[in-house]
């Protein structure tokens, strides 16, 4: 058993170390202990050639969905994500959610793309990938409008509060943590990661995003997941391997379409 990244962005890896190959870098990344990867949709415009790209690889899975932050991007509607949900390669549908970290004031159309998503996914029951910055109030409250638990899903990249956490966690969703968690800034995020129930903690890098240190302020690869798993092993007092052994659990029990 090796870990999993449970939320990279493939299409937009950095390949020049790896003789600009795809196929070499899946190879590289297996050989180093991931077992899977979850390469995470952001628009429809960037989704065809995504799935193009790792539709050959049975080690990795795709979600589908619009990201909160550009409102230029095609707007789904419900029955076009449920349609290309059904794709086999897909198991989530996402990453979709609330950002509020640029503009606070026009915000209607990411709640409304944010609903869209959540009905899609309550309609093909697959679980939701959620993104949430400086909307946790909103988040929550939509969520809840929209019986988000009937589908479940995961808080990706999580970096807000206990509070917060605890409230996803009554909706039945699951809190994953990125290279943020090994930050030096981050004890408010640390205090969080030692808190959640060990059958609702998930791991990722975000990649390219988000490095986790010692790479911080580097491109960021699915091999890096297993700097997240440490921290999380050192704030648990749990060994890696035990770590490993629950978030790849738990991966499987949230995104089962993925084995």
């Amino acid at each position: 058993m090796g870990l999993i990244d449970s939320h990279c962005h493939l299409d937009r890896v950095n390949l020049s170390h790896y003789n600009d190959s795809f196929e070499t870098m899946v190879q590289k990344t297996m050989e180093h202990g991931i077992d899977h990867m979850l390469c995470v949709s952001i628009d429809l415009e960037s989704y065809p050639a995504m799935l193009e790209l790792v539709e050959p690889f049975a080690s990795i899975s795709t979600s589908v969905g619009v990201h909160p932050n550009d409102r230029d991007r095609r707007e789904p509607s419900v029955e076009e994500l449920v349609e290309l949900a059904g794709h086999p390669k897909n198991v989530a549908i996402g990453e979709t959610g609330l950002d509020y970290y640029y503009n606070k004031d026009d915000v209607e159309w990411q709640q409304e793309r944010f609903r869209t998503h959540i009905r899609a996914a309550r309609e093909c029951s697959k679980p939701l990938i959620i993104h949430t910055r400086d909307a946790r109030e909103d988040t929550i409250r939509i969520l809840r409008e929209e019986h988000a638990e009937e589908a479940g899903g995961v808080m990706h990249c999580f970096t807000e509060t206990w509070e917060m956490a605890q409230q996803a966690l009554e909706l039945g969703f699951y809190i994953s943590f990125s290279g943020i968690v090994t930050f030096k800034n981050a004890e408010e995020l640390r205090e969080v990661a030692s808190k959640v129930p060990l059958d609702r903690i998930l791991i990722e890098t975000d990649s390219p995003y988000l490095a986790p240190v010692p790479f911080r302020g580097k491109p960021n690869e699915p091999g890096y997941v297993s700097y997240v798993a440490e921290k999380i092993a050192e704030l648990r007092g749990l060994s890696v391997d035990e770590v490993m052994k629950i978030t790849t659990e738990n991966f499987y029990r949230l995104f089962p379409a993925s084995r």
